[in-house]
């Protein structure tokens, strides 16, 4: 079983460092926060998880590592992450990203790895319940040969969908975020205009749910996904400075106190102007 380094365990990262570890591989994980790990490694008066131990720094997590996964916020915190563990890469070392950093970080991170280390983009599409069974969408970009090495972790966190040369995984997930979060956010805004002409709520709602919009009203009315409102912001953010996507994060960071619940939220945020 080859041995993994999971660095990263925020919302989305615990459950998929766990659903790695239950495969079997020896998993070394590592978050900034102290304390993430205790479901893992046993330390909150748990059993933990057989094979899984926790690393005080990244450089020390990554030592040793077939696999290095890396699940973080931003590109700034890949680049200083990446920036600590390269002395400790082995030769032959696999690095997944499956961060949201978008193709430009994702180059510049495959700039500062030493030579033999591989790298392959892998960010997802999905929410934290999906992360826990292994139902995530991973957009995988890389080598063909960088692939086939990838595949049998990543297909234990959901189905992959192999996209192409490097880079080409983080550009289609910028695509695809980019158009949720604008269409959940310009559907918020439609919402507030159907209270301002007396149209109820509910009768909107189904309409809506019921017509062309109906995926993009699902996401927007759900109670069970868990992507904060900065995080969408940031995504949008790596998409460029299209005006609309552009609008739609103008909207977004003008109500910070949502700034920690889902993308839903906008919703409401937008009804109470």
């Amino acid at each position: 079983m080859k041995k993994i380094a999971f660095l990263g365990l925020g919302r989305m990262g615990l459950p998929m460092a766990r659903r790695l570890a239950d495969t079997g591989h020896p998993l070394t994980v590592w978050n900034r926060s102290p304390g993430r790990a205790a479901g893992l490694t046993g330390t909150a008066g748990t059993a933990g998880v057989t094979g899984v131990t926790e690393a005080t720094t990244p450089a020390e997590a990554v030592r040793g590592a077939d696999v290095v996964v890396t699940m973080l916020s931003d590109p700034a915190a890949v680049a200083e992450v990446a920036g600590q563990c390269a002395a400790e890469l082995a030769p032959g070392a696999l690095w997944i990203d499956m961060s949201s950093i978008g193709p430009r970080a994702t180059t510049d991170l495959r700039a500062g790895l030493p030579d033999g280390v591989a790298l392959v983009d892998a960010p997802v599409l999905g929410s934290t319940g999906p992360a826990a069974t292994g139902g995530l969408t991973v957009f995988a970009g890389g080598e063909d040969a960088d692939l086939d090495r990838a595949q049998p972790v990543l297909e234990q966190l959901g189905r992959v969908r192999r996209c192409g040369g490097p880079g080409s995984g983080a550009a289609l997930k910028v695509v695809v975020i980019g158009a949720i979060v604008a269409c959940v956010t310009a559907l918020g805004e439609v919402l507030a205009v159907a209270e301002e002409l007396g149209v109820p709520q509910e009768q909107a709602r189904e309409v809506l749910s019921a017509g062309p919009l109906a995926g993009v009203a699902a996401r927007a009315f759900t109670t069970e996904s868990d992507f904060p409102v900065r995080l969408a912001a940031k995504d949008l953010a790596l998409a460029g400075g299209g005006p609309v996507l552009a609008a739609a994060r103008e909207v977004l960071l003008a109500h910070p106190e949502i700034a920690e619940q889902d993308l839903s939220a906008v919703l409401g945020a937008l009804r109470a102007r």
